[in-house]
């Protein structure tokens, strides 16, 4: 992929970094609106993909809603609420948390973390942020009566249909195929793919299985990620909003209108994700001044001696 300058780090008014990244934002006709670096290029949306997935278990059998269908696209903190619905998900399929393929982790929120390690806990795969993905992919291995010990295999029934799906929504072939930080198969495809599926799913009428995943994901946005994070914040202040962070700088989201921005960092850093988002939304015309949340989430603060001293801003 090709990148361009895309946020800038201020300490004061002096330019002290540059992140460099490829933005992609287009309009409800697939019109572009941003366009920054090699938007087609194959690359790993890593979590981003997550809703594409909860997609294709839903069309493969897969009965979840609300809270827990929002839990199985999550990356999330690992608080009580999270730990708990995976368990849901777990036994509503008649599984225990020992069904569970994804690699051992930490809970990724500060609190959770915290309150985890002080009970004398480990690393486990119902504490990491991919375990409600995962409890959903057991799941809808028991509807269908698949083996549950190889649901990881990227050519067991489950990952070939839910790479059927991501390619259906993105409009483009997966060009390569990884292995995720959670254990389970990752399809590669471009910005310009990741932009075209969550414009697709966000404007999808009611009553379809798109929109069960986006009404899910917008009215229990704690349950895709947690309390404080900015996934969190953004879609409870765009209504009807579609979004989801991933690994390794990657952020997409869609409106209701059918509007959609894919990105990412190129360094992988997470401080850049949202602030270049917020930019991109500017230019779809959303009036990011009247939130104070957007208005919040455009810049990051640059700290000095424990005060803001300057900001993580766009650079477009």
């Amino acid at each position: 992929m090709t990148y361009s300058v895309v946020a800038e780090v201020r300490r004061g008014e002096f330019l002290e970094s540059v992140h460099h990244g490829a933005v992609l934002a287009t309009g409800p006709d697939g019109s572009e609106k941003v366009r920054i670096g090699d938007v087609d290029a194959p690359m790993y949306p890593r979590s981003s993909n997550k809703p594409l997935q909860a997609l294709g278990m839903l069309r493969a059998g897969l009965d979840l809603d609300g809270p827990l269908l929002a839990l199985s696209c999550a990356s999330h903190s690992g608080e009580d609420m999270h730990v708990e619905g995976v368990r849901a998900i777990l036994a509503s399929a008649g599984l225990s948390t020992d069904a569970l393929r994804c690699t051992p982790g930490l809970p990724i929120g500060e609190a959770a973390l915290r309150a985890h390690l002080a009970n004398g806990g480990g690393p486990t795969p119902l504490a990491m942020n991919c375990s409600g993905k995962h409890a959903a992919m057991l799941a809808t291995c028991v509807a269908n009566g698949w083996d549950t010990g190889t649901y990881l295999d990227p050519l067991h029934p489950l990952q070939t249909r839910l790479r059927v799906t991501v390619e259906e929504l993105a409009g483009e072939k997966v060009t390569a195929t990884g292995v995720d930080g959670c254990g389970a198969p990752l399809f590669a495809i471009g910005l310009s793919g990741l932009a075209r599926a969550f414009g697709r799913l966000a404007s999808a009428p009611e009553g379809t299985l798109e929109h069960r995943v986006v009404r899910a994901m917008n009215t229990h946005p704690e349950y895709v990620g947690g309390t404080g994070r900015d996934v969190t914040r953004l879609m409870r202040a765009l209504p009807g909003a579609v979004a989801k962070d991933g690994a390794e700088g990657v952020y997409a989201l869609g409106l209701p209108d059918g509007s959609a921005v894919a990105l990412k960092i190129a360094d992988g850093s997470q401080r850049a994700r949202p602030v270049v988002m917020v930019a991109a939304l500017r230019r779809l015309g959303v009036d990011v001044d009247a939130d104070d949340t957007l208005r919040e989430l455009a810049t990051v603060p640059v700290l000095g001696h424990g005060e803001r001293v300057g900001s993580v801003r766009a650079a477009f």
